[in-house]
């Protein structure tokens, strides 16, 4: 009897990815402080709460941006006595502030956006056009450069989101500068606001939604334990299977924890490590599960057992 654990998990991409992950992070930063900057002196100038919209959206951008390249090298930390996975969850806390950061944004904005609907003001439609265009620009070349990173990662799947976000805002203002010019209506500025804080909820619902799922420690959403247990039983040396819980540390990293009861005979004739290695190998090959911690058992242990068993 006894706990063994098989395998150091999947899902972590080596140095070489991460210095990749890096440098995109890095370039994607260096481009948004730029335009920012420029585009925050643009909006004074044209009187536009979109831009000014944008610009607020890209402030978090640049903040989510710093806050992934801090998580990436947190992540990399190894295990220690007191935190023995490491501080791979880091990602995790990074990606659920980046979405917490679109929400909060998107109600200020919105606050803002309906005021302009019901008192609208002058905007400089031209200026939106001109710095709208430059966005897309500097948007696009951001996204391209964070498309080749590891996307698997919730943490650079929320910087690509943030900035993913600022593209089609940008797109949007665009659109609401051309009828500003052509038509005078002013309230088009407002309405693009809107447009963008649609878009920020929507990617703060898909960041938050699986970064509260791996926070509060749920059982990944591909993985059915019932038919996990069905497959642990199939062999003749396992009676039953049961405590069986499974989690996700951080992004594409599942680990599983089971208490195995099987034959005396299993024990008997030393074949506890042949059914440890079978049973292993069908989590990793049945439910990509490479890194799972199984507590085999004699049928009368269970008795003296503390708490339920599931």
């Amino acid at each position: 009897m006894g706990e063994v654990d098989h395998g150091q998990g999947h899902g972590h991409h080596g140095h070489g990815s991460t210095d990749a992950d890096r440098r995109s992070l890095f370039a994607a930063l260096v481009l948004l402080v730029a335009f920012m900057a420029f585009e925050v002196g643009a909006a004074v100038f044209a009187n536009s709460l979109a831009l000014l919209a944008d610009a607020g959206h890209m402030l978090v951008d640049v903040g989510a941006i710093a806050c992934s390249l801090l998580a990436i090298n947190l992540a990399a930390r190894p295990e220690t006595g007191s935190h023995t996975y490491g501080l791979k969850r880091a990602e995790i806390l990074a990606a659920a502030a980046n979405g917490i950061a679109l929400v909060v944004v998107a109600a200020l904005v919105t606050f803002e956006a309906v005021g302009r609907l019901l008192r609208p003001e002058a905007v400089d439609g031209a200026v939106l056009i001109v710095v709208a265009a430059v966005g897309v620009g500097v948007n696009l070349a951001a996204t391209v450069t964070l498309s080749r990173a590891n996307r698997q990662s919730l943490n650079m799947e929320g910087a690509y989101q943030h900035i993913l976000t600022d593209l089609y805002g940008f797109a949007g203002t665009l659109i609401a500068g051309i009828v500003i010019v052509a038509t005078g209506f002013d309230r088009a500025d407002a309405v693009a606001s809107l447009v963008v804080v649609l878009l920020m909820l929507g990617a703060a619902v898909r960041l938050l939604r699986p970064a509260v799922r791996i926070l509060l420690e749920a059982t990944p959403e591909d993985i059915d334990l019932e038919e996990v247990r069905r497959h642990l039983v199939e062999l003749p040396e396992v009676q039953s299977v049961h405590d069986l819980h499974a989690w996700t540390l951080t992004s594409s990293l599942p680990i599983l924890t089971a208490h195995v009861v099987v034959t005396d005979e299993c024990f008997r004739t030393g074949d506890a490590g042949r059914v440890l290695d079978h049973l292993q190998d069908c989590l990793s090959g049945h439910f990509d599960v490479a890194h799972s911690t199984l507590q085999f058992e004699a049928a009368g242990h269970l008795e003296h057992e503390l708490g339920g068993h599931t």
